[in-house]
């Protein structure tokens, strides 16, 4: 399981330290591409695969879901981890997320999503000013 949030430097070339506890529950490799909400979404390779199986059930008849699909799978790439802990992000996935220099990594149960600093802090500002009507309209009891 994924949690917590991590801030670190991306460098000039596009490369990010990912924090050693998420590396760990990584493996030797894994996906990331377009998330959702302006972020980058990375799965283990065994949570990709089940998400390739439920993208392979939707209708490719339906205009969304081909959307979708393509929206993913253009972007997505497998990442390997270098000497250093960091992976390498392309160019159309940094500017998707907006990532110039400092990101926040956030563990999300079963992924890991990287942000812009600024974006997530925004993200998070307006998260929290509705966070009670979020969680009593999910009719969620924690």
């Amino acid at each position: 399981m994924f949690m917590g949030e991590y801030e670190h430097t991306i460098d000039d070339k596009g490369r990010l330290i990912i924090p050693a506890k998420f590396r760990s529950q990584l493996g030797d490799g894994f996906v990331v591409t377009r998330g959702l909400d302006g972020c980058l979404t990375g799965y283990p390779l065994s949570v990709w695969h089940e998400l390739e199986t439920k993208l392979k059930s939707l209708s490719m008849t339906k205009r969304n879901a081909r959307a979708f699909v393509r929206f993913l799978y253009a972007a997505a790439t497998e990442c390997q981890f270098d000497k250093q802990g960091r992976i390498n992000l392309p160019i159309a996935l940094r500017q998707h997320a907006a990532l110039n220099k400092q990101c926040t990594i956030v563990g999300v149960s079963e992924h890991l999503e990287i942000w812009d600093t600024e974006r997530w802090q925004r993200y998070m500002d307006d998260t929290a000013a509705d966070f009670d009507q979020i969680a009593e309209d999910l009719d969620f009891d924690l």
